[in-house]
């Protein structure tokens, strides 16, 4: 695996935003326990699936991820805070040019009757197993084609309500995709610490304080290794709280994850990675419009694996989600700029990443802050830097202590409301 070393002295959250972006981050992960659960469940379903008697028994070459659990990018869904979507390929021995139906019901008949508890419900292109704690796995049956790269697929899509005539064949490579955007995200070793140590000891997991970088890549498993992935996390959350109420197709997470692998640029702080890939993507979004036409995203080891054939419909959806990137990415660019105070943008902050989410992180940044600060280690200042207090002071998000500088004069977030 590739490594990229930050310079020893470089805090990966020195910034007061990278800290609190981080934190949200981890509040919208699938937390450690359900990400070892899912590696369980992920063996269930495919011990089911060729259990003697199925339909596939004997006809199952090899389960495997695709999509965000693939590049260990999984993040909670639309409108919720704790129900997480994760995806698989099963590999059939089928003919490639199979009936698209035929398959998919064939998946859905060996699944049917899952130990009890789950639901199992048959899609477009998939067939998912709900869980009662409000995980689902999401299976996808696929073919091998008999040439081109490893697992070169099809993938089959038939809407159960819809004519024989609207069903296809679908190009695929998930597998070369993963392989690329890894290749694309080498480890960070210090980030991959620093979030990871977060991340455990926010769900109770003992990290040692103490802890230098290798000692930590060595106590906890690496859920997330780049800054790129947690950007990409960031986007994915603030997507779904921009469309939580919206009916229809939203932005495909593959295609957004295929711009953060383009877009990856080992070394930038969390936040600056945010803002580049907002931006990049806005930007890709606005010149297939100015072209007048969708924008046609396609897998780069695969190019006839198109990941926005079914959104955006028109020229106008895009342009709606080009706007609230740039707007995502100029309120981050303007807080840096102007060092605002991180109480003053919490509402801000909530409205893009969502309340409950924000709230949590701020709780726990206060937590940690408040610690650091009667143990005598750093804190933030009230414009987000670093300073270490002379004697032991709580220090909320944002708020001031007894060793911070004076608060500064009230200024102007983004044009809007004056603090």
């Amino acid at each position: 695996m590739n490594h990229f070393r930050h310079p020893p002295d470089i805090d990966p959250f020195a910034s007061a935003l990278d800290a609190v972006m981080a934190d949200i981050a981890i509040s919208v992960q699938l937390p450690p326990g359900l990400h070892a659960k899912a590696g369980g469940r992920y063996e269930a379903i495919r011990d089911f699936a060729e259990r003697p008697g199925s339909p596939l028994n004997g006809r199952i070459l090899r389960f495997y991820p695709q999509g965000s659990m693939a590049i260990d990018a999984t993040t909670s869904t639309r409108g919720t805070d704790d129900e997480y979507d994760l995806d698989i390929v099963a590999a059939l021995d089928l003919d490639p040019h199979a009936d698209p139906d035929e398959v998919l019901d064939l998946l859905y008949r060996s699944l049917e009757g899952y130990p009890t508890g789950q639901k199992v419900e048959r899609q477009t292109r998939c067939v998912t197993v709900r869980y009662a704690d409000r995980m689902h796995v999401d299976v996808t049956p696929a073919v091998r084609l008999g040439h081109g790269a490893e697992r070169v697929s099809h993938i089959f899509h038939a809407h159960p309500d819809k004519p024989a005539s609207e069903h296809f064949h679908v190009p695929m490579n998930a597998y070369g995709f993963a392989e690329w955007y890894r290749a694309r995200t080498p480890l960070e070793r210090r980030f991959a610490a620093a979030f990871n140590k977060r991340l455990h000891e926010a769900y109770g997991m003992e990290v040692r304080a103490d802890a230098e970088v290798d000692e930590i890549l060595d106590q906890v498993p690496i859920i997330v290794k780049a800054v790129a992935t947690v950007a990409l996390q960031l986007l994915k959350r603030h997507r779904n709280v921009a469309y939580a109420g919206a009916t229809g197709r939203i932005p495909p997470s593959v295609m957004l994850s295929c711009f953060a692998g383009q877009a990856s640029q080992p070394g930038l702080t969390l936040t600056d990675m945010v803002i580049r890939l907002a931006r990049t993507v806005a930007s890709a979004l606005r010149a297939a419009s100015a072209r007048r036409e969708p924008i046609r995203v396609v897998n780069p080891v695969h190019p006839e694996d198109c990941f926005t054939d079914r959104w955006p419909e028109n020229v106008a959806q895009q342009d709606e989600y080009a706007a609230k990137l740039t707007d995502l990415a100029d309120g981050l660019a303007w807080i840096k700029q102007h060092g605002s105070s991180l109480e003053d943008i919490q509402e801000w902050l909530r409205e893009r990443f969502g309340s409950h989410v924000v709230s949590t992180s701020v709780r726990r940044f206060n937590d940690r802050t408040g610690r650091a600060v009667q143990s005598g280690l750093h804190a933030y200042t009230p414009r987000g830097g670093l300073y270490v207090p002379s004697r032991p002071a709580l220090v909320g998000l944002g708020g001031a202590a007894a060793a911070a500088p004076a608060r500064a004069s009230a200024h102007t977030f983004r044009g809007g409301h004056r603090w």
